[in-house]
């Protein structure tokens, strides 16, 4: 009797479990059976790895195979199982010695004729591996700088098993020749899965090659600076206005303004692209704030997550450390949106679906835009707005209250004059500028909220607000007298608060000012209090 045993890594949502996969051969008529809670895409893998075998030089067992994946409870799916079940088969045939394999860990696809192919998911998968304690992990070769990103681990490249084979026994390791006739790599087509990122709405706001300058914008001092606070502090925010006003061109830009992700942050983020399929190939890392714009007739389930089997990642998850722009945000169902309320508030979301439940990161900043009417002209003077009354209630009822209590920053986008849009009264600063004084601003948050488990202004609990980071003495009078008449909630009571510590940080002020709180409430109420909202003056 032969037995062997090597280990792969189950991704269940965006995190992993190292699954140990055992071979077991036992005298009796050939047959492969193969054990553990496996999908049918799992099941299939007797065949590939059958032909992988043998097509790889190496003989294939003629008695009786038993294959389990242990743990057995784990629901397991994906093709990347099969480099472990292969190695483990020739472990217990004597071709590869077991004691070889038995602590290296093997994320791969076989194709027939024994080529290793790139499958999703292998940045979760390596530092699931990495925290249950193992050193060393055989990967595709395409994938090889994505595993890299994991500290303290030994990765392993390879292109095919007969390659692998020859390093795990110590034989010279042949050559296997390199595709270079001008055409995509057809092995990078498992990484990532067509349409996903254009069904999310994840992609570059205009396009390949160009890069939004908040420059551009004419005009529109109040949104310029909303979306600087925004950016700075972390803040949700809505743009309500007419049609062509420019909501969407100031949403395209936010993005540059945002700082670049740290370290930690890029893991997060190129995880869960990697799992998604949606992570380019040749770029291991994602660095900038991802940029999500579903279209409004998105359902539940995209913005969420779910879909058939396992749940997977939705808009909200794809957003992680970046932006989740809602365009034309009454648009979507009613259901869709308040489902956003549970992330807005915790930073994941929780799916439970029949096969599992699922918990995924989803801490992103939210923009919403929306017309104030069916028709967008009814905040306009003499534009002719033939919505009647009730219509344009019915309408503007789609955001619900409790969606729009979290949201910190509302502010009305007014339509341009002729100045504005001829550059008369000069352009506005460009995004270097802006993007500078937003990375100061976060330094200084940063600095306060060190030691402590929130890095931006957005994340402090209330309670912090109220007894340790406490404003200048008297600076919430006006603030207190909303909140008595109804105005303000207590939930936005704590964030007018987030808001005025972020325009302190902007400021450079080590404490929120009476002038503080002013801007924060009008950004938030639209009532007007004469705060300063010039670029700069902050």
């Amino acid at each position: 009797m032969g037995f062997a045993r090597a280990c792969s890594v189950a991704l269940v949502g965006v995190e992993g479990v190292v699954v140990e996969v055992q071979a077991d051969l036992e005298p009796g008529v050939a047959a492969f059976t193969l054990v553990g809670l496996p999908d049918k895409s799992l099941i299939e893998s007797r065949d590939r790895v059958r032909a992988a075998v043998v097509n790889s030089g190496a003989e294939w067992p003629q008695k009786k195979l038993t294959v389990g994946l242990s743990p057995a409870s784990v629901p397991k799916s994906g093709s990347g199982f099969d480099l472990a079940v292969a190695c483990a088969v020739l472990g217990a045939a004597e071709r590869i010695d077991p004691a070889a394999i038995a602590d290296v860990v093997m994320i791969g696809e076989l194709g027939l004729d024994g080529r290793v192919r790139p499958v999703r998911g292998v940045l979760p998968a390596v530092l699931a591996a990495a925290e249950a304690g193992y050193q060393q992990v055989a990967v595709p070769e395409q994938t090889a700088g994505e595993a890299a990103l994991v500290p303290g681990i030994s990765v392993l490249g390879v292109r095919s098993l007969r390659q692998l084979i020859a390093i795990l026994c110590d034989e010279p390791v042949p050559d296997e020749p390199v595709d270079d006739r001008g055409r995509p790599d057809a092995m990078l087509a498992g990484l990532m899965v067509p349409g996903t990122g254009l069904g999310a709405g994840l992609a570059s706001p205009q396009g390949e090659g160009h890069t939004p300058d908040l420059a551009d914008v004419a005009g529109q001092l109040r949104p310029r600076k909303a979306l600087e606070v925004a950016a700075a502090g972390g803040h949700h925010l809505l743009f309500s206005g007419p049609p062509g006003a420019g909501k969407t061109m100031l949403a395209e830009r936010l993005s540059a303004v945002l700082p670049p992700l740290t370290r930690q942050e890029s893991l997060e983020v190129t995880a869960v692209h990697s799992v998604a399929g949606i992570l380019p190939p040749g770029e291991p890392l994602v660095s900038r704030a991802p940029y999500c714009a579903p279209h409004h007739s998105a359902t539940m389930q995209s913005l969420v997550g779910g879909g058939n089997g396992m749940p997977r990642p939705g808009a909200v998850s794809l957003a992680h450390r970046g932006i989740l722009f809602l365009d034309e945000a009454p648009e979507f169902s009613g259901k869709a949106l308040d489902a956003l309320r549970q992330p807005l508030e915790s930073g994941h979301v929780v799916v439970a679906r029949a096969a599992g439940v699922v918990r995924l990161p989803a801490r992103f900043l939210m923009v919403l835009a929306a017309n104030p009417c069916p028709c967008g002209r009814h905040s306009l003077t003499g534009a002719g707005c033939e919505c009647p009354p009730s219509v344009v209630r019915r309408y503007q009822a789609r955001l619900s209250g409790p969606l729009l209590d979290r949201v910190d920053l509302r502010v009305e986008v007014e339509p341009i004059d002729r100045a504005d849009l001829l550059e008369q009264g000069g352009r506005g600063e460009p995004t270097a500028v802006v993007a500078a004084r937003v990375r100061e601003a976060r330094a200084r948050a940063a600095e306060r909220l060190a030691g402590t488990p929130w890095t931006t202004n957005s994340e402090v609990p209330g309670h912090e607000l109220r007894t340790r980071l406490l404003a200048a003495p008297g600076a919430l009078a006006a603030a207190e007298r909303d909140l008595e008449r109804g105005i303000l909630t207590a939930r936005g009571l704590d964030r007018v608060l987030r808001v005025a510590w972020t325009v302190a940080d902007l400021r450079g002020a080590p404490r929120p000012e009476a002038q503080d709180i002013a801007v924060a409430l009008e950004l938030r109420t639209g009532i007007q209090r004469g705060a300063p909202m010039e670029m700069g003056a902050l």
